[in-house]
């Protein structure tokens, strides 16, 4: 067990500045705390800065993909392909909708999902393709379009980690019919809690607005059954504050991933993040795989140097306990592989070269002791 009061480098920090606090005492001066104008200008400055037509704001990441699922037309007897190495929301919001996830394994270089391994998976049943652009890199978005393209499939982008990310030079959140993304504490950029979903189509947008909103299409007239996901205006007013300082946020995330990985190139036992060459990678999470002795006791040897770690992620999700019961099976031996030996340290931008050295000197520590 991590001993918190040991950690003095923590693998996430939120970083919340005076612009932040101005704006939501802004709102709260307003009176209009609820969704009202600055989700709208938000969802506007998402989209613009994705590259997207349209942006609409939700409460949370997972109901993003819920709705974006739901605005595809997604629901009972559809398969959607996706990952099973990722955070249970991704599975979890085709359940939602009454389809079922079919899952398709990774490749273990990026630990996003193997698009040779998603055509292997496709049956008549399937409606929908769900890639996870996991850690801040994205998806070979190139191959799985054309798969989507060949099988007459929808690709809705599952970009919670993935603020920023590019792909031959297209943005995460712009390769999809519609894409999600997350604003926990913890991701590139937040708004304290949140999630939009962005769109190139006008109709899937309209679809969206309306689930989010109780199903309803003008104001207590409901043509469908829908949900609460609406963001609220504090939270927004955080959003676009964060949103001009996203860019830069990422940049530090990149040097530090350069600064880390310069620094346990050559340790023994450890295989440091690979970026695509097509790819900008944000570095939602610093990951590394171990490839001697136990996982846990590289925690634990890292933990005890001071530096707090993740696992993300430690179980497959078809092999969590609610899938077994589901009946909801899979096969895939990279993702299994990866679960077994993945471990996050710190990048994110608030981190010093001190801190990173610390980062660097206790994992140099784990490898040492593991011999």
């Amino acid at each position: 067990m991590i001993k918190v009061s040991n950690i003095k480098v923590p693998i996430a920090k939120p970083i919340i500045g005076d612009e932040e606090i101005e704006n939501v005492v802004e709102v709260l001066k307003s009176g209009m705390i609820a969704q009202g104008p600055k989700v709208e200008e938000f969802e506007e400055y998402f989209a613009e800065w994705v590259g997207a037509e349209y942006g609409i704001a939700v409460n949370s990441g997972t109901a993003a993909l819920h709705v974006a699922l739901l605005s595809c037309g997604i629901g009972e007897g559809d398969e959607v392909i996706t990952t099973p190495f990722t955070f249970i929301a991704s599975g979890n919001s085709i359940l939602y909708t009454g389809a079922k996830p079919v899952f398709a394994d990774i490749d273990l270089e990026t630990y996003t999902i193997d698009p040779d391994s998603i055509e292997k998976v496709i049956t008549e049943n399937t409606k929908a393709i769900l890639p996870v652009q996991l850690y801040g890199q994205s998806a070979n978005m190139e191959r799985i379009n054309e798969i989507a393209e060949k099988y007459g499939l929808t690709v809705i982008e599952d970009a919670a980690q993935a603020h920023g990310a590019c792909y031959n030079g297209q943005k995460v959140g712009s390769m999809g019919d519609m894409s999600c993304f997350s604003f926990y504490p913890t991701k590139n950029m937040t708004t304290s809690e949140g999630g939009i979903i962005t769109t190139d189509d006008e109709d899937l947008a309209d679809n969206a607005k309306i689930f989010r909103a109780h199903g309803a299409t003008v104001r207590y007239h409901h043509d469908y059954i829908g949900y609460n996901f609406r963001m609220t205006d504090i939270s927004a007013a955080i959003g676009l504050a964060q949103l001009d300082k996203i860019d830069g946020f990422n940049d530090k995330r990149i040097a530090n991933a350069a600064y880390l990985n310069n620094g346990l190139k050559d340790v023994d036992g450890v295989i440091t993040p690979f970026c695509a060459p097509e790819a900008k990678h944000v570095y939602h999470q610093y990951t590394i795989r171990v490839e001697k002795g136990d996982r846990d006791d590289w925690v634990d040897i890292i933990n005890d140097c001071g530096v707090g770690t993740g696992i993300h992620y430690p179980i497959p999700l078809y092999n969590q306990p609610i899938y077994k019961t589901l009946g909801i099976e899979g096969n895939c031996p990279n993702a299994e592989l990866a679960a077994d030996n993945v471990i996050s340290l710190p990048v994110h931008p608030s981190l010093t070269n001190e801190d990173l050295d610390l980062v660097i000197e206790a994992v140099k520590k784990a490898s040492d002791e593991l011999d």
